[in-house]
């Protein structure tokens, strides 16, 4: 019955929704923000890799030393990078991903982990470099970060991470269903599933990143072995990863920096550019 019901509701949204747009959007997109590039499906920029039992989906831009970007989970895609994209590729190669099950990318068949995120990102940049990284990753995108430093220390120069806090099983529910996060914007959910593989393994997406998220633990065993220098980001209003936590995630860190956005929630970089930007700039630049 769930199933007939997210692959009725699809139907719908598609014709309702997706007829007649022009840009992609990102999740809660303000209509004053127009996005002119499609990011996320852009066909002239468009890759797949495989990874293991799933094609992951990602876009390049500009030309330079390789920098790679990750967007947050469930409700994110590659199009709230916009700013970062046009940013970047001024000097930098981007490489953008679709994580697993976002997207064009397919979700696969095997239990949705850290570790198979961070194994998806190697996979692609592989394919593209073999020089080191840099990284930035907002929420489920920084702990992917978080994990691909401490697997893969020889690949990563440094590291962005937004919105990314200390984490253990019982501190957080995570436990929204497909269904609640369609209610909240239609339009953004309807582009969303017109590009899945997969549409109707939307619930399928959810529940598997609860469970992952559910029992994981992010302390010293996985902070304490990143070794490259790491820019820690949140803004002062978030309230899934309070400041406290990403405080307390940083000072795990051996080497860190840490940068609170002023009057910015979660995707702080979408509430906050300017000041993320002022932020990152000295850092990367080091």
């Amino acid at each position: 019955m769930r199933r007939l019901f997210l692959c009725l509701l699809i139907i719908l949204l598609f014709f309702i929704e997706v007829s007649g747009q022009q840009s992609l959007r990102r999740f809660l997109q303000p209509t004053t923000v127009v996005n002119k590039i499609p990011y996320g499906a852009n066909p002239k920029a468009a890759h797949y890799a495989i990874s293991g039992d799933a094609r992951i989906y990602y876009e390049v831009y500009g030309k330079g030393d390789p920098f790679v970007l990750l967007h947050g989970g469930l409700f994110g895609s590659s199009i709230e990078m916009a700013s970062f994209i046009d940013s970047l590729s001024k000097k930098y190669q981007v490489i953008v991903i679709s994580t697993r099950g976002h997207g064009k990318s397919e979700l696969g068949s095997s239990p949705i982990t850290l570790t198979q995120r961070a194994t998806d990102v190697l996979n692609v940049v592989k394919v593209i470099t073999n020089e080191k990284l840099i990284l930035l990753g907002f929420s489920d995108g920084g702990y992917t970060a978080y994990q691909f430093g401490a697997m893969f220390p020889d690949r990563v120069k440094k590291m962005i991470v937004i919105g990314a806090g200390e984490l253990y099983p019982g501190s957080r529910s995570f436990g929204f269903t497909s269904k609640q996060a369609i209610t909240l914007d239609s339009s953004y959910w309807a582009q969303q599933i017109s590009l899945m593989p997969q549409p109707e393994r939307l619930e399928e997406l959810f529940q598997g990143v609860a469970n992952c998220y559910n029992k994981l633990i992010v302390g010293k065993g996985l902070l304490g072995s990143i070794k490259c220098p790491v820019l820690v980001m949140a803004g002062d209003r978030d309230d899934g990863n309070p400041v406290q936590k990403v405080l307390n995630a940083a000072q795990m860190i051996p080497n860190h920096q840490l940068s609170i956005i002023p009057n910015a929630g979660h995707p702080a970089f979408l509430d906050n550019f300017a000041a993320v930007w002022t932020a990152i700039l000295p850092f990367i630049k080091e």
